[in-house]
Protein backbone atom coordinates (compact mmCIF):
# COMPACT_ATOMS: atom_id res chain seq x y z
CA UNK A 1 0.00 0.00 0.00
CA UNK A 2 2.90 2.64 0.73
CA UNK A 3 4.00 1.68 -2.94
CA UNK A 4 0.45 2.56 -3.96
CA UNK A 5 0.54 5.79 -2.05
CA UNK A 6 3.64 7.14 -3.18
CA UNK A 7 2.85 6.39 -6.94
CA UNK A 8 -0.41 8.61 -6.47
CA UNK A 9 1.24 10.89 -4.62
CA UNK A 10 4.26 11.94 -7.44
CA UNK A 11 1.49 11.64 -10.23
CA UNK A 12 -0.47 13.70 -8.77
CA UNK A 13 2.52 16.20 -8.54
CA UNK A 14 3.77 15.93 -11.74
CA UNK A 15 0.15 16.15 -13.59
CA UNK A 16 -0.34 19.32 -11.32
CA UNK A 17 2.88 21.21 -12.19
CA UNK A 18 2.35 20.38 -16.51
CA UNK A 19 -1.59 21.24 -15.80
CA UNK A 20 -0.14 24.78 -13.74
CA UNK A 21 1.46 26.14 -17.17
CA UNK A 22 -2.47 27.14 -18.03
CA UNK A 23 -4.02 29.76 -15.94
CA UNK A 24 -7.68 29.66 -16.01
CA UNK A 25 -10.78 31.65 -14.59
CA UNK A 26 -13.10 29.70 -12.25
CA UNK A 27 -16.47 31.74 -10.45
CA UNK A 28 -14.51 34.88 -11.30
CA UNK A 29 -11.07 33.98 -9.97
CA UNK A 30 -7.38 33.41 -11.85
CA UNK A 31 -5.85 30.14 -10.96
CA UNK A 32 -3.09 27.98 -12.52
CA UNK A 33 -5.14 24.81 -13.98
CA UNK A 34 -2.75 22.73 -11.52
CA UNK A 35 -4.64 23.28 -8.54
CA UNK A 36 -7.47 21.28 -9.48
CA UNK A 37 -4.70 18.16 -8.87
CA UNK A 38 -2.30 19.37 -6.86
CA UNK A 39 -4.00 20.13 -3.69
CA UNK A 40 -4.84 16.16 -3.56
CA UNK A 41 -1.09 15.66 -2.79
CA UNK A 42 -1.48 16.87 0.69
CA UNK A 43 -3.96 14.12 1.95
CA UNK A 44 -1.97 11.68 -0.25
CA UNK A 45 1.17 12.70 1.64
CA UNK A 46 -0.32 12.39 4.58
CA UNK A 47 -1.45 8.75 4.02
CA UNK A 48 1.95 7.88 2.67
CA UNK A 49 2.77 9.04 6.59
CA UNK A 50 0.74 6.75 8.48
CA UNK A 51 1.80 3.46 6.19
CA UNK A 52 5.07 4.38 6.45
CA UNK A 53 6.12 6.83 8.74
CA UNK A 54 7.68 10.15 8.71
CA UNK A 55 10.84 9.44 7.09
CA UNK A 56 9.11 7.58 4.30
CA UNK A 57 7.19 10.77 3.94
CA UNK A 58 10.32 13.28 3.33
CA UNK A 59 12.04 10.75 1.00
CA UNK A 60 8.52 11.01 -1.11
CA UNK A 61 8.43 14.92 -0.85
CA UNK A 62 11.86 15.33 -1.72
CA UNK A 63 12.20 12.61 -4.79
CA UNK A 64 8.84 13.68 -5.90
CA UNK A 65 10.70 17.63 -6.11
CA UNK A 66 13.26 16.30 -7.87
CA UNK A 67 11.21 14.26 -10.62
CA UNK A 68 9.43 17.90 -10.92
CA UNK A 69 12.91 19.55 -11.63
CA UNK A 70 13.74 16.44 -14.02
CA UNK A 71 10.42 16.84 -15.67
CA UNK A 72 11.04 20.64 -16.61
CA UNK A 73 14.37 19.78 -17.53
CA UNK A 74 13.29 17.67 -19.90
CA UNK A 75 10.22 19.51 -21.52
CA UNK A 76 12.81 22.13 -21.84
CA UNK A 77 15.31 19.53 -23.64
CA UNK A 78 12.73 18.05 -26.28
CA UNK A 79 11.72 21.54 -27.19
CA UNK A 80 15.15 22.75 -28.43
CA UNK A 81 15.84 19.14 -29.74
CA UNK A 82 15.47 20.02 -33.58
CA UNK A 83 11.84 19.41 -35.39
CA UNK A 84 10.98 16.72 -37.68
CA UNK A 85 9.86 18.87 -40.30
CA UNK A 86 7.53 16.18 -42.04
CA UNK A 87 5.31 16.37 -39.24
CA UNK A 88 6.06 20.60 -38.73
CA UNK A 89 7.82 23.26 -36.62
CA UNK A 90 6.04 21.60 -33.90
CA UNK A 91 6.97 25.06 -32.19
CA UNK A 92 3.59 25.25 -29.91
CA UNK A 93 4.87 22.31 -27.74
CA UNK A 94 7.99 24.83 -26.77
CA UNK A 95 5.66 27.61 -25.97
CA UNK A 96 3.52 26.13 -23.93
CA UNK A 97 5.75 23.36 -22.21
CA UNK A 98 9.01 24.65 -21.70
CA UNK A 99 8.44 28.38 -21.77
CA UNK A 100 7.22 28.65 -17.86
CA UNK A 101 10.21 27.82 -15.94
CA UNK A 102 9.22 30.22 -13.27
CA UNK A 103 6.10 28.68 -12.55
CA UNK A 104 7.69 25.50 -12.07
CA UNK A 105 10.24 26.85 -9.95
CA UNK A 106 7.67 27.88 -7.38
CA UNK A 107 5.64 24.93 -7.78
CA UNK A 108 8.42 22.89 -6.18
CA UNK A 109 9.67 25.53 -4.20
CA UNK A 110 6.27 25.52 -2.44
CA UNK A 111 5.36 22.00 -2.73
CA UNK A 112 8.95 21.27 -0.54
CA UNK A 113 7.89 24.18 2.51
CA UNK A 114 4.71 23.09 2.57
CA UNK A 115 4.75 19.56 2.43
CA UNK A 116 7.49 19.65 5.11
CA UNK A 117 5.55 21.47 7.03
CA UNK A 118 2.71 19.09 7.07
CA UNK A 119 5.19 16.28 7.91
CA UNK A 120 5.46 18.14 11.18
CA UNK A 121 1.95 18.55 12.10
CA UNK A 122 1.00 15.34 11.44
CA UNK A 123 4.07 14.55 13.54
CA UNK A 124 2.72 16.33 16.57
CA UNK A 125 -0.67 15.33 16.08
CA UNK A 126 -0.32 11.52 16.09
CA UNK A 127 2.16 12.48 19.11
CA UNK A 128 -0.55 14.10 20.95
CA UNK A 129 -3.63 12.06 19.56
CA UNK A 130 -2.18 8.46 18.76
CA UNK A 131 -4.52 6.36 16.42
CA UNK A 132 -6.91 8.52 17.47
CA UNK A 133 -8.67 10.99 15.86
CA UNK A 134 -6.80 10.31 12.12
CA UNK A 135 -9.07 12.97 10.52
CA UNK A 136 -7.65 15.34 13.03
CA UNK A 137 -3.80 14.56 11.02
CA UNK A 138 -4.93 15.48 7.93
CA UNK A 139 -7.30 18.59 8.56
CA UNK A 140 -4.66 20.15 11.39
CA UNK A 141 -1.70 19.82 8.79
CA UNK A 142 -3.65 20.53 6.04
CA UNK A 143 -4.86 23.67 7.58
CA UNK A 144 -1.49 25.29 8.00
CA UNK A 145 0.05 23.75 5.26
CA UNK A 146 -2.34 24.66 2.12
CA UNK A 147 -2.27 28.65 3.17
CA UNK A 148 1.52 28.28 3.35
CA UNK A 149 2.09 26.54 -0.26
CA UNK A 150 -0.43 29.01 -1.56
CA UNK A 151 1.56 32.32 0.17
CA UNK A 152 4.71 30.66 -1.38
CA UNK A 153 3.79 29.57 -4.64
CA UNK A 154 1.72 32.94 -5.75
CA UNK A 155 5.38 35.02 -4.43
CA UNK A 156 7.42 32.87 -6.19
CA UNK A 157 5.62 33.01 -9.51
CA UNK A 158 4.25 36.57 -10.07
CA UNK A 159 5.82 38.07 -7.30
CA UNK A 160 6.69 41.66 -9.12
CA UNK A 161 4.55 40.95 -12.10
CA UNK A 162 0.76 41.38 -10.71
CA UNK A 163 -0.90 43.99 -8.48
CA UNK A 164 -1.00 43.11 -5.09
CA UNK A 165 -4.60 42.70 -4.81
CA UNK A 166 -4.22 40.67 -7.96
CA UNK A 167 -2.04 37.96 -5.60
CA UNK A 168 -3.83 37.75 -2.88
CA UNK A 169 -7.47 37.11 -5.02
CA UNK A 170 -4.58 34.53 -6.87
CA UNK A 171 -3.78 33.28 -2.97
CA UNK A 172 -7.49 33.23 -1.84
CA UNK A 173 -9.01 31.22 -4.54
CA UNK A 174 -6.06 28.88 -4.18
CA UNK A 175 -6.92 28.38 -0.33
CA UNK A 176 -10.52 27.97 -0.75
CA UNK A 177 -10.05 25.26 -3.64
CA UNK A 178 -7.10 23.43 -1.77
CA UNK A 179 -9.48 23.61 1.13
CA UNK A 180 -12.47 22.27 -0.46
CA UNK A 181 -10.03 19.45 -1.88
CA UNK A 182 -9.07 18.89 1.48
CA UNK A 183 -12.80 18.23 2.62
CA UNK A 184 -13.64 16.14 -0.20
CA UNK A 185 -10.57 13.84 0.17
CA UNK A 186 -9.78 13.31 4.11
CA UNK A 187 -11.49 9.68 4.31
CA UNK A 188 -8.36 8.32 2.34
CA UNK A 189 -6.89 8.43 5.29
CA UNK A 190 -9.05 5.64 6.41
CA UNK A 191 -8.35 3.46 3.22
CA UNK A 192 -4.89 2.13 4.81
CA UNK A 193 -3.98 0.68 7.93
CA UNK A 194 -1.12 1.84 9.89
CA UNK A 195 1.21 -0.53 10.93
CA UNK A 196 1.90 -1.00 14.46
CA UNK A 197 5.52 -0.44 14.49
CA UNK A 198 4.14 3.19 13.42
CA UNK A 199 1.38 3.47 15.86
CA UNK A 200 1.57 5.44 19.47
CA UNK A 201 0.23 4.14 22.36
CA UNK A 202 0.21 7.95 23.48
CA UNK A 203 -3.24 7.91 25.91
CA UNK A 204 -3.91 11.57 26.42
CA UNK A 205 -7.70 12.86 27.25
CA UNK A 206 -9.07 14.57 23.85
Amino acid sequence: MLLLSVMAYVAASLIANVMSVRIVRIVGFSIDAGTLMYPLTFTLRDVIHKVGGRHAARVAILGTGALNVLLAAMLVAAARLPADLDVGQQSEFGRVLASTWRIVVASIVAQLVAEFIDTEIYTAVVARFGHRRQWARVFASNAISIPVDSVVFVLVAFGGEVTSSTAWAIIWANIVLKGATTLVSWPLIYTVREPPALETNTETSP
